[in-house]
């Protein structure tokens, strides 16, 4: 009797305490639930980075690699050198040609003025004194003429002697050789100052050449002089040294890649939601970042959605029409970017694991 009288209290405190349990347990999944109604999460998600390859753009052998794996470097820090001997003489010979291509500049513009001066003066000087010599010819010729012409009769008649004549024909025949001599001259001297005029124009078009010439050998010197200055193969950003391949003595080629530089102070997460998930998502929504490594929690926003699922952006899409089908809940990668003043008090390797949280409210 006194056994059945103790069971029955312990019966109704073990009820009690589920019925608390119970309802606790109601309250706790209703708060979640509550809590959570308003939030998508995920723990698929990674840290991503910009991963910048550093190659080299002219070909030679290494003569110092100034970096290690794993090493951090400054934008415009020397990572590798080559040997820069061939391209510094190639860098001379064309300072050398340039130098040679102005002076024969400054000689050919010396033959021009020289040229233009010779035209100059027989288009001026020698024609002006063939054309006066060719006027006062033709004036003395018609005068010669003329008084041929009025002794003629006289001689026919006898009123001059023969003599006389004969003088005034003389003159006037000297006056037509001179006439003549002088426009054979007039003639020469314009032929000679058409040559000089054609060799001036050639003269002139030897210099327009120099000068195209010094343009020419200016070009290949910055050209090489550029090509020199790839022998130092600098940081294009602040970074981590990673996948260092090039060695001291390493014959590389234009293109090759060397190494390559992680920037640490530019990462963002990438979150692979499902499909589901992503009916309230907006770019611009604010995010919680879950650090793996040690739980620090980071604030940041959402950046946006990709276009495709991360399966059909795969190397081997799958092909549903294929086969039996099995339907997938698909995932969709979201750019999560960080706010700055969280992401600059911890390091985020791309790679890293992260739980990330979108807040759809």
């Amino acid at each position: 009797m006194s056994d059945t009288t103790e069971q029955t209290p312990r019966k109704d405190r073990t009820r009690m305490v589920l019925m608390t349990a119970g309802v606790l347990a109601v309250l706790v999944a209703g708060g979640m639930g509550w809590h959570y109604r308003d939030r998508v999460s995920t723990d698929d998600a990674q840290v991503d980075g910009h991963l910048v390859p550093v190659s080299c753009k002219v070909s030679g052998s290494v003569e110092k690699v100034l970096v290690q794996d794993n090493q951090a470097v400054k934008a415009g820090d020397v990572l590798v050198q080559l040997d820069p001997r061939d391209l510094q003489a190639r860098v001379d010979q064309a300072r050398a040609a340039l130098a040679q291509a102005e002076a024969q500049v400054v000689s050919s513009h010396a033959d021009t003025d020289k040229a233009r001066s010779s035209y100059e003066q027989a288009r001026s000087s020698d024609l002006q004194v063939a054309e006066a010599n060719l006027e006062a010819s033709r004036s003395t010729l018609a005068t010669a003429k003329a008084d041929l012409e009025r002794t003629r009769p006289l001689a026919e008649r006898q009123e001059i002697s023969a003599q006389n004549f004969d003088a005034y024909k003389n003159r006037f025949e000297v006056a037509d050789s001179q006439y003549k001599a002088a426009e054979r001259r007039l003639a020469s001297v314009r032929q000679e100052s058409d040559i000089r005029r054609a060799g001036l124009g050639a003269q002139e078009a030897r210099t327009v050449q120099a000068k195209a010439g010094i343009l020419a050998a200016k070009a290949n010197l910055e050209a090489l002089e550029l090509q020199l200055s790839y022998t130092r193969i600098t940081a294009p950003v602040d970074g981590v040294v990673t996948r260092k391949s090039v060695e001291l003595g390493q014959i590389i080629q234009p293109g090759q890649g060397l190494l390559t530089l992680v920037p640490l102070h530019q990462t963002w997460i990438t979150a692979n939601f499902k499909e589901t998930q992503l009916r309230k998502v907006r770019a611009g929504m604010e995010a919680e970042v879950t650090v793996d490594m040690n739980g620090v929690v980071l604030h940041g926003t959402v950046d946006s959605i990709a276009a495709s699922t991360g399966s059909r952006l795969s190397l081997l899409p799958p092909e549903n029409a294929v086969g039996n089908f099995v339907k997938v809940v698909q995932r969709i990668p979201v750019k999560i970017k960080l706010d700055p003043k969280d992401a600059a008090n911890v390091t985020l390797r791309p790679g890293m694991n992260v739980d990330a949280t979108i807040l759809t409210r």
